[in-house]
């Protein structure tokens, strides 16, 4: 048996939320202030903490409002009126374990694998609830128009059903119970209209039937790990020698019988105690000669407390070994790094959690849910993959391998490195989002992405764990063609999105060739995402064109031919005609020549989706976006004709590439003798704008140009100096209003407890 799945409603900003588990490992992931913690949390309020734990600010923003409309409406208020917090819990059964769940089976004739509980935390009389608020807040207000100069601005306790629950919920709610049918929920876990479910028995009867389903435990991020500094001055810490202490103390009756342990301890006890008395003779003596302890009392002695139960606690501490040898230098755990004894730590308390569910006997849990908050802290890469790659192990009880008992893990992380060592399957990615002006998040299972993605899933794991990128905790997301935009895309930032230096975004270099195939994964993380990327303009040989018989020069075109994988992505032809052929690439060429076209796959395949050099530029914004549920979340940005003043001239012209493009927005400044480090000034003269872009073009083409060295160029001059691409700049500023929009709604949240 293990947890299925559990949602949440109403439950801070997880407004409805299913969140998906695996049998073994889970891990949570997403931005910050989008639910990861919240949803750890839920489940030890509703299973551990009980109703005391819970307090108005954990109910959802959108609440609120209508807890305040309720406490003023005029006419008959309903149970279902009054908003409730809720945890469904859905646990799978295999036949063998089917004696386990009989408590909450729905009835007699259930079939299938899936059961569930429902916890509600809920008005106890909403009549009730309605009337003690009105009679309170009546009763205020008539005191405060009693007062000698009226009430003025002054508005008693309580203002509103609201403010009257912030401080009576705990009075006003209580926890209810509930058997689920999963036969009257759909594929997505949601309640068919009109269905009431079974009540299991309210609190304690229901809270003890859970109990003995499914055992929760935590082991927080906020370990207070013990150092130098934070021991001298006497801060939070937990030692790790006391932490090893407490395990020792709980796991003692299992190393009762070991003699030779016991006789090494009586064997210390008599030495010690001799040593004891040579050094305490002459004091007891003294106070012998004083007349104490009297002559009808006992006489004092001072003896050793040595024993297994305070051996580890009083007389033992963790040391490391740092030498070799003979006689190998040891040290105590305080002169050993955070990192380490962080790892030895979570093992240790695993192992911990793990025996005291076993101990527990006949009132053992089947299931053990084993949360752990940021396992990463001190830890370097390499030691949060050791963490991550043997967890399971640590979970796994030899003995019990197989039967009814069984163990998972949740991990919320912010860490690259623990995501990409276990790889999709596990993820379960949290995505904040926007209801109007409320905050909600949609949990989204990584597992039914790599079951639908068979295509491009291996190339992204590979690209994702190769470059360790923060895709999974970003607010944004940027794609860009290559090296060049990334290194500049910073100093570019600051030019034309200042803003944005402040949020999370995720740079990836993906190159116009592969692009495309991160579309899958964009679309369904539903992440915001500015794709920045070349017209990449080519000519496009006649299909029967046997070979290129003209020389080689240093436009020869330099894209990947296309494969017969790339052209089976080709769409059929309406009416079922034979797919298009793929196109076969010529010589690179300057976007303005006749019939050019884009061998840019991503401007193909993805956005706008669309083949030639004319069609590109004609594209309206909304062909280069991609709308998902009524918002815009990717757009694509690439060069398209702009003013071009040169020489006392002007023209309309677009860059094939960033360099071509930058060279022609910042024309007088790069042809200046001063930045010849850029490598795009021109020799001779140079009559107007359609020469200039004739030039750039063959001078970026070339094989000697290098175009590492031009970035780093522009990153050494002052940015006043030189002016962002505008197509670089409107997506940027595109990407801005989308983040400023969640960042406002954020701060909002953050104000209203969310």
């Amino acid at each position: 048996m293990h947890l299925h799945s559990y949602r949440l409603r109403n439950f801070r900003r997880l407004r409805d939320v299913h969140v998906e588990l695996a049998s073994d490992i889970s891990i949570f992931v997403g931005a910050n202030n989008s639910g990861k913690t919240s949803a750890t949390q839920a489940m030890q309020m509703f299973l551990s903490g009980g109703k005391d734990s819970f307090s108005l600010y954990d109910f959802s923003s959108h609440v609120w409002p209508v807890l305040d409309e309720i406490g003023e409406r005029v006419g008959e208020i309903s149970d279902n009126d009054v908003p409730s917090v809720s945890l469904d819990l859905w646990f799978e059964v295999a036949a063998d374990d089917l004696y386990l769940v009989i408590p909450i089976l729905p009835s007699t004739a259930w079939a299938g694998t899936l059961v569930g509980v429902r916890i509600e935390l809920a008005p106890k009389s909403v009549p009730e609830l309605i009337q003690r608020y009105r009679s309170a807040r009546d009763d205020g207000r008539a005191k405060a128009a009693a007062l000698d100069n009226g009430p003025g601005d002054y508005v008693p306790w309580p203002k509103s059903l609201s403010d009257y629950l912030l401080q009576e919920l705990k009075r006003e709610y209580e926890l209810r119970y509930f058997v689920l049918d999963h036969m009257q929920f759909d594929a997505a876990f949601q309640a068919v209209a009109g269905y009431e479910p079974l009540p299991l028995g309210n609190d304690p009867g229901g809270a003890a039937v859970l109990k003995s389903l499914i055992k929760v435990d935590f082991l927080n991020a906020q370990r207070h790990l013990a150092d130098p500094s934070t021991a001298i001055g006497g801060g939070r810490s937990e030692d790790l020698s006391k932490r090893l202490s407490r395990f020792y103390q709980r796991n003692l009756d299992q190393r009762q019988d070991d003699h030779q342990a016991l006789k090494a301890l009586f064997d210390s006890e008599v030495g010690i105690n001799k040593h004891l008395a040579e050094v305490f003779k002459d004091t007891l003596e003294r106070l012998g000669r004083l007349g104490y302890p009297g002559l009808h009392n006992p006489r004092l002695e001072i003896k050793s407390a040595l024993n297994p139960a305070s051996i580890m606690t009083q007389d033992a501490r963790v040391h490391y070994i740092v030498g070799g040898g003979a006689q190998p230098i040891t040290l105590p755990d305080t002169y050993n790094g955070l990192g380490f004894k962080n790892l030895i730590y979570m093992v240790v308390e695993v192992l911990d959690l793990q025996e005291r569910w076993k101990a527990e006997e006949e009132k053992r849990a089947p299931l053990h849910l084993i949360f752990i908050e940021e396992p990463e802290a001190h830890l370097h890469a390499q030691l949060q993959q050791v963490f991550i790659r043997n967890i399971l192990e640590l979970l796994d009880i030899p003995d019990e391998a197989g039967g009814s008992f069984a163990s998972q893990a949740v991990i919320t992380t912010h860490s690259p490195h623990i995501l990409y060592e276990r790889g999709f399957k596990p993820i379960r990615y949290f995505r904040r989002d926007l209801i109007g002006t409320d905050q909600i998040t949609e949990v989204l299972n990584l597992s039914a992405f790599y079951a639908q993605e068979t295509e491009h899933r291996d190339f992204l794991q590979r690209y994702l764990k190769l470059t360790h990128c923060d895709l999974f905790f970003s607010d944004a997301a940027v794609l860009v063609e290559g090296n060049v935009e990334r290194l500049l895309l910073p100093s570019m930032i600051e030019k034309a999105a200042k803003s944005l230096r402040s949020s999370c975004i995720c740079i990836l270099e993906v190159g116009g060739a592969f692009g495309h195939k991160f579309k899958s994964l964009i679309e369904f993380l539903g992440i915001v995402t500015l794709i920045i990327t070349d017209v990449d303009s080519v000519s496009l040989l006649p299909a029967d064109h046997a070979g290129d018989d003209e020389d080689d020069d240093e436009l020869e075109v330099e894209v990947e031919a296309p494969t017969a994988e790339a052209a089976n992505e080709f769409d059929e032809l309406p009416g079922g005609a034979a797919p298009a052929p793929a196109p076969r690439y010529g010589k690179k060429c300057l976007p303005s020549m006749s019939g050019a076209v884009s061998s840019n796959q991503t401007l193909v395949k993805w956005l706008p989706a669309k083949q030639t050099i004319a069609e590109l530029f004609a594209a309206s914004d909304h062909e280069k976006e991609t709308p998902q549920e009524g918002k815009t979340r990717v757009r694509v940005t690439y060069q398209t004709p702009v003013p071009v003043a040169w020489n006392g001239q002007n023209a309309e012209l677009a860059g094939r590439t960033l360099e071509e493009a930058f060279g022609l927005e910042n024309a007088a400044w790069c042809q200046s003798v001063n930045q010849r480090k850029l490598g795009l000034r021109l020799r001779g003269a140079v009559a107007d704008p359609a020469a200039l872009a004739t030039g750039l073009h063959k001078r970026v083409s070339g094989a000697k140009f290098d175009k590492t060295k031009f970035a780093l160029g522009v990153l050494t001059a002052p940015p006043e100096q030189w002016e962002v691409p505008a197509y670089i700049s409107d997506g940027l500023t595109w990407l801005k209003a989308q983040v400023d929009l969640e960042t406002e709604a954020e701060l909002d949240g953050a104000m209203l407890g969310e």
